[in-house]
């Protein structure tokens, strides 16, 4: 398991920051992004290799009702 770089950490916490505020849990967005229902909460504890790609940021977007662009610093 490899330590993560400052921008998978900014995104991971914009992800949760998001998640949190329109009331999913991690199970549930996991499951939304067609993924094992433990994947969400993997990429934001990074006890494992799991991380988000450019593929689960444009599905999480659209089910958060939210820009891709808003998961990354300016």
């Amino acid at each position: 398991m490899g330590k993560l770089t400052e921008i998978e950490q900014y995104v991971i916490d914009r992800v949760r920051e998001k998640r949190i505020q329109v009331g999913l849990t991690q199970a549930v967005l996991s499951v939304a992004i067609d993924l094992n229902p433990k994947f969400v909460g993997n990429v934001e504890r990074s006890k494992t290799d799991d991380k988000y790609n450019i593929n689960h940021l444009k599905k999480i977007a659209e089910i958060l009702g939210c820009s891709m662009r808003e998961f990354f610093p300016e």
